[in-house]
């Protein structure tokens, strides 16, 4: 049972008769008494009206998955099985981080028998599964002075999956990597390492392209002179491997920019999968800190991003130091060819970095590997500014962890591996040009 703010307001009306009237005080306190048990009575036989809010049945509409920063709608069917009127006040159980636009109750008027929809505006504040576990109905009498309250379990799940901003630069990136493989209307040669086809020679082309045997098959024995040369195309290397590790330990969870490092290192690797795998590349995801945290493999198309962005979903940066020893093995279980292996991970400090380099020797030693990180961007202006002395510590500060990731970068190309380092909004895209880039060179 519940009281209203009708009741109160009705209650506080017996206090005006006493104070206009200005009775004595045991006048005033039988007036008193007398109104509350005639206000009593009037909410006992208002709740005995009201219909029971244990006889309604919900029904709960919601789309299985959204994108981060998009507006779902949440729709709950309130059906009322009983035989009175209900006069309810609905209330949905979502959390806070579901971004339930305006207030979360709704009034809905139900006649015996039928059923209302109660719709709301959900535009999540954070990725992962958004849960709701309940509804609870508040049954109102006609006078609406007490109602009847219970909770019905109706649970509902709304999975946010990562925004993919980087996907704008998906378009131009497809543009370089058609010309890179010889199919926009200029012709562009690809120079990979894989035999494509062969045609006439015509001036300007690599002398060293011309294939000798086959222009002395196209030539004709009795008129030599009319031999024309025959040269040999390539394209881009097809069907490598790319193995995708990002680190969800605890320096994933360091705020850089706006956003968390785990957050960009999504991004990079979704942008990464979705270029490659236009490529023609395979691509496997691997989400780990001191265990494996997620996997994506043996899926290409449009069914990798999906199955990617459903991991990535779920998966945060956990408060433990990254287990790199174990990395090497994971990756073997992936593939026991030679791969492209991109580590999105934090790479700005030796300490952090230590059981980083550790590992490497036995990456690079089987494949090409890439280890891209977040830059903090504001580093830049923190250096250049000394005009107080908090400045010029702070400035110290940052020129000390730029040294400390140069330190860093430079181990890790002494290990033969290469990085990649730009901030959040730079990063996806530095790292899909480092593809291709190594694509064009024929170095997958």
């Amino acid at each position: 049972m519940a009281l209203t703010g009708r009741f109160s307001v009705l209650v506080a009306l017996g206090v005006v008769p006493v104070v206009v009237l200005g009775a004595d005080a045991g006048a005033a306190w039988a007036t008193l008494v007398g109104w509350l048990l005639v206000a009593t009575g009037l909410g006992a036989i208002d709740l005995s009206l009201a219909a029971s809010p244990r006889r309604v049945a919900i029904d709960r509409e919601l789309p299985p998955r959204l994108r981060l920063g998009e507006t779902a709608r949440s729709e709950v069917v309130v059906r009322n099985l009983g035989r009175r009127m209900l006069r309810a006040e609905v209330r949905d159980g979502w959390p806070p981080s579901a971004g339930v636009h305006g207030r979360n109750r709704a009034r809905v008027d139900v006649p015996a028998g039928e059923g209302r929809r109660v719709t709301q505006a959900l535009t999540p504040t954070r990725r992962g599964d958004r849960l709701t576990a309940a509804v609870t109905v508040r049954s109102h009498g006609p006078l609406g002075l007490w109602a009847r309250q219970a909770t019905l379990a109706a649970p509902g799940r709304l999975r946010v999956l990562p925004p993919f901003h980087s996907r704008a630069h998906l378009p131009s990136r497809l543009t370089r990597l058609r010309e890179l493989d010889g199919r926009t209307p200029i012709l562009v040669r690809g120079q990979g390492t894989e035999f494509d086809s062969l045609r006439e020679y015509v001036r300007g082309d690599d002398v060293r392209s011309i294939d000798w045997r086959a222009t002395a098959r196209r030539s004709d024995p009795e008129s030599p002179g009319s031999a024309k040369l025959m040269v040999r195309t390539w394209r881009p290397e097809r069907d490598r491997r790319i193995v995708i590790v990002v680190d969800t330990s605890r320096t994933a969870a360091a705020r850089i920019g706006d956003e968390p490092r785990l957050d960009t290192a999504y991004e990079a690797a979704l942008l990464l999968a979705a270029l490659a795998s236009h490529a023609g590349d395979r691509v496997d995801l691997l989400l780990w800190d001191r265990r494996l945290r997620g996997r994506v493999h043996g899926a290409s198309g449009a069914e990798l991003l999906a199955r990617m962005v459903d991991t990535m979903a779920t998966v945060d940066a956990e408060l433990i130091e990254a287990d790199w020893a174990g990395v090497p093995a994971q990756v073997r279980g992936v593939t026991s060819r030679r791969a492209l292996v991109v580590l999105l991970t934090a790479a700005d400090s030796p300490g952090s970095a230590r059981g980083l380099l550790s590992v490497l020797p036995q990456l690079t030693a089987r494949h090409r590997v890439v280890v891209a990180s977040v830059a903090d961007p504001t580093l830049e202006a923190d250096v250049s500014r000394r005009d107080e002395l908090a400045d010029v510590y702070r400035a110290a500060a940052a020129e000390r962890t730029r040294l400390d990731a140069d330190r860093v970068a430079a181990a890790v190309s002494r290990l033969g591996a290469t990085t990649v380092t730009a901030g959040p909004a730079d990063l996806p895209p530095a790292l899909a040009d480092r593809y291709l880039e190594l694509k064009a060179a024929g170095q997958l």
